[in-house]
C-alpha cells in the first residue's frame, strides 16, 4: 500500500472511527482546503465536525485508489442519518498530510434492480500496468459517450459480454443500461454529463468526476473497472449540488 493510502485510511479511522479530534492536528495540513458541503474550511472546520460526532458514526471502506498526490476512497458512512451513506472521499496528500478534500454521498439503498449493493464487488485494484491505457479508455467514453451522447460507440468502450452494475436503478448488462436511460427520459430525467473535473486511475480502477444534469444541477462520481480493454464494471454517485456551501471554494 502506497505511503499516500496510508495516511488516507489511519487519518479516516482516527478521525471517524475513533472520533479522536486530536487526529487532526497528526494528520491535516494548516491549510486544509475544504470542498465537501458537510464541514467549512480548514482545520478549525473540520475539527468542529469531528467534535460534533455521536459514538454510533462510523466509516466502512470498500476501496481504495490513489494516482499521484490523489487519493480516493469508496464506502460507507453511518449514524450521520437514519440511513447510512454512501461516499466518495477524494483527498489530496502534501507532505506526509490531507492538503485538500472533496467528496459525494447519497443514502444508502437496500434493495438495487441488479441486486448489488452500491459498493460490493472487486476491492483490489490490477493490472497496474495496464494504468494509462484503462484511464485514456474511459476519457474517451466520458467524452464521446457520456457528454457526447454518442451510443453508436458505446460498445467501442463497454463490454458487451459482462456489465456489473450498481447503480440502484439499472440492471447489469447494456440492455439494463438503455432501459434505465429511456425510463428517466420518459420521467423527463434526462441525463445531461457537462465537465470532467478529475480522472484518477489505478490499475482496472478509473474515477471520473464530473458534473452535470439529472432533475437538476448533480455532481457525477462515476466508478469504472476495465478488463481487457472494456469497460465491464460500474459504481456511482450522483448528488445534487447545494444552493450553497460553508466556505468559499467550490464543490469541485
Amino acid at each position: 500500500m502506497s505511503d499516500n493510502k496510508t495516511t488516507v485510511l489511519t487519518a479516516l479511522k482516527e478521525l471517524f472511527g475513533d472520533k479522536d479530534v486530536a487526529a487532526v492536528d497528526r494528520w491535516v495540513a494548516a491549510d486544509y482546503r475544504q470542498h465537501s458541503s458537510a464541514a467549512p474550511d480548514g482545520p478549525e472546520g473540520l475539527r468542529g465536525l469531528i467534535g460534533s460526532l455521536t459514538d454510533d458514526v462510523r466509516h466502512e471502506v470498500a476501496r481504495v485508489i490513489a494516482e499521484g498526490d490523489l487519493v480516493a476512497v469508496h464506502g460507507v458512512y453511518y449514524g450521520f442519518g437514519p440511513d447510512p451513506m454512501v461516499a466518495f472521499d477524494l483527498f489530496r496528500v502534501a507532505d506526509g498530510k490531507l492538503a485538500e478534500h472533496w467528496d459525494g454521498l447519497t443514502p444508502q439503498v437496500t434493495k438495487t434492480v441488479s441486486g448489488r449493493s452500491q459498493v460490493d464487488g472487486p476491492a483490489e485494484a490490477s493490472d497496474l500496468d495496464k494504468t494509462d491505457a484503462n484511464r485514456a479508455l474511459v476519457i474517451e467514453f466520458a467524452e464521446k459517450v457520456l457528454k457526447g451522447q454518442d451510443f453508436s460507440v458505446l460498445t467501442d468502450f463497454v463490454s458487451t459480454e459482462q456489465y456489473d452494475q450498481h447503480h440502484p436503478e439499472i440492471a447489469d448488462g447494456l440492455d439494463g443500461l438503455g432501459a434505465a436511460v429511456a425510463a428517466w427520459a420518459e420521467q423527463g430525467k434526462n441525463v445531461v454529463y457537462g465537465t470532467v473535473h478529475r480522472v484518477i486511475a489505478e490499475g482496472n480502477f478509473v474515477l471520473v468526476v464530473g458534473e452535470g444534469e439529472f432533475d437538476g444541477p448533480v455532481a457525477y462520481w462515476d466508478l469504472f473497472r476495465v478488463a481487457d480493454g472494456k469497460i465491464v464494471e460500474h459504481w456511482d454517485i450522483v448528488p445534487a449540488i447545494p444552493d450553497t456551501l460553508p466556505h468559499d471554494n467550490g464543490l469541485f
